[in-house]
């Protein structure tokens, strides 16, 4: 949530900087509403001020035991204060509870370093890194691959559920597995993150601490109607959460936090797009960075947690670039986004396999999540960041597509092969071992 205190002095110039990404506030509406909430403020404050007095003054008349008619008016007033102070209360709570529900739909405010543009065209590649592969052969796509290596199965899945599902069997199954756990153990190990298993479910405050309600209800999977919970989008929602309602202490930051979930997905408004193999799908398994810092550190961990996530890519030898998102582009609670996006040989094109952002205390100010730097020391917001390190069945279809041959094996690298109990290809639905292992 944007600084009340900031939005309330300087309306137009949050507004406007709302417009870098496309985002249009009623200034106009907001005025009128906030100047009504103070004017309703002041009048409840009087009314509160007159019922006091007004109570030791009936006090005082009993004590003096002074005329019931005299007793009678003051009673007669003090009535009609505790009306007007009611009704004055319910109005008051209408009106915060409409400007609340407003400022939940204000995006974050930008970092002065995203670049202006509207569209994806306009984000800025920074950097990349590895070889893109020069087939001499018309590379195949992770669909053929996983039907020749008998291991990915959209029909079953869609006999079972629907479209947008698969069913990985046999080494794909393996693979996927073996991914999640190498993903997990390198960021414990390299970079001192904590494991963390979180719920699958959560509610609807822990939604809205994140960012993702009320704006994203269309896309999320309720669980319902008599239950408000939803199926996680992401594992940020709950790993996030922690920080909920909590003050920490400066000697406990920054947190590192790091988690494997399913996120399930509506996909609403994408409809038509990659409907075809495991790019967008409705279930679909990602290893999750979640940070917790204090602000003036926020920026310095942004860049570290990139290179987290891109030590992954190098690990898998798989060619990527990143990306820094344009304003329009960029997400509704995120000041600063980074896009690793990983070569697909099939498409001959760069697609995003990690999001990396810092949401600095736009998450924290919806989730009371504090600190401060000493016992004596005043609370203030922590800072916020998070990112795919990496997305599990994106990172599988790469794999796939970029160590492929012509005869459709794949080789797997090395830092995998471990998880793998030594296999160092597959093909057919086969692993093929080390001559020793």
């Amino acid at each position: 949530m944007i600084d009340i205190k900031l939005l309330r002095q300087d309306p137009g110039g949050v507004a406007a900087q709302l417009a870098r990404r496309g985002f249009r506030m009623d200034v106009d509406w907001y005025v009128s509403q906030e100047a009504e909430r103070r004017s309703l403020q002041t009048r409840l404050e009087d009314l509160r001020k007159h019922r006091n007095e007004g109570s030791r003054r009936v006090g005082e008349l009993k004590a003096l035991e002074s005329p019931a008619e005299e007793l009678r008016v003051q009673l007669e007033k003090l009535t009609h204060l505790d009306r007007e102070l009611v009704d004055a209360e319910q109005a008051f709570r209408k009106l915060s509870a409409g400007l609340e529900a407003f400022c939940l739909t204000l995006p974050n405010l930008l970092d002065a370093t995203v670049p202006e543009g509207m569209e994806e065209g306009a984000n800025q590649e920074l950097r990349r890194w590895g070889h893109v592969p020069d087939f001499a052969f018309k590379p195949r796509d992770h669909v053929e691959l996983g039907e020749m290596i008998q291991g990915m199965d959209f029909s079953a899945a869609s006999v079972i559920t629907g479209a947008r599902f698969v069913v990985l069997r046999g080494i794909l199954a393996r693979l996927q597995r073996a991914l999640t756990a190498f993903m997990l153990d390198w960021h414990v190990r390299e970079y001192g993150y904590e494991e963390i298993y979180v719920p699958h479910l959560v509610n609807r405050q822990s939604l809205t601490g994140t960012g993702q309600l009320p704006k994203f209800e269309s896309d999320l999977f309720r669980v319902g109607p008599d239950v408000d919970w939803f199926l996680i989008p992401t594992a940020e929602v709950p790993v996030t959460n922690l920080a909920r309602d909590h003050v920490f202490s400066g000697s406990e930051l920054p947190k590192q936090w790091v988690a494997h979930t399913p996120c399930y997905r509506s996909e609403a408004g994408s409809y038509g797009k990659d409907l075809k193999g495991m790019i967008r799908q409705h279930q679909f398994e990602k290893v999750e960075l979640v940070q917790i810092t204090i602000p003036g550190e926020s920026s310095q961990a942004h860049e570290r947690l990139v290179g987290h996530a891109e030590s992954v890519l190098v690990q898998l030898e798989l060619p990527y670039r990143v990306m820094l998102l344009c304003a329009g582009d960029t997400g509704f609670a995120s000041a600063k986004t980074y896009d690793l996006e990983v070569w697909l040989p099939s498409q001959k094109r760069y697609r995003e396999i990690s999001s990396c952002s810092n949401f600095r205390d736009f998450q924290a100010r919806r989730l009371n999540a504090r600190w401060r730097q000493d016992a004596k020391s005043k609370p203030d917001w922590v800072h916020t960041l998070n990112g795919s390190g990496l997305a599990v069945g994106r990172t599988l279809l790469a794999l796939l597509e970029n160590r492929q041959d012509e005869s459709g094996k794949v080789s797997l690298p090395s830092c995998l092969q471990s998880y793998l109990g030594g296999i160092r290809e597959i093909r057919g639905g086969v692993g093929r071992e080390h001559p020793n292992g």
